[in-house]
């Protein structure tokens, strides 16, 4: 028997994060927002109508990370290395918002309160 282990992968779980389009087309609405994340559960109608695709290139690093800050982004689920970029992306953010003129906090007040 050979050492090496193998993985075998579902054929439900789309690859490289890419969305089974066909199986979600064939899903009614009630199956979307049963399946949906609770965050998803209370959007406004119009919640989508201005929103813009943004791609932002990633770069592969090597970074340590404390083991329980790690285990706790990992409990989360899939997509967790996601989910810690959009905390840093939130930080740096915040960080360039104080950094920056008070009538540059006031206009990202604004938008935030508003929805923008």
């Amino acid at each position: 028997m050979s050492a090496k282990r193998t993985k075998r992968t579902s054929k439900k779980v789309p690859r490289r994060g890419r969305a089974d389009l066909a199986r979600i087309d064939s899903m009614t609405e009630q199956e979307i927002a049963r399946t949906s994340p609770p965050e998803l559960a209370d959007l406004p109608e119009d919640f989508w109508e201005d929103a813009e695709v943004v791609t932002i290139p990633k770069e592969a690093i090597s970074l340590r990370i404390d083991q329980d800050v790690l285990s706790w982004f990992r409990e989360g689920g899939p997509r967790y290395q996601s989910r810690m970029n959009a905390v840093l992306r939130s930080y740096v953010q915040a960080m360039r918002l104080e950094r920056a003129s008070p009538r540059d906090r006031s206009n990202a007040a604004t938008k935030k309160r508003s929805g923008r």
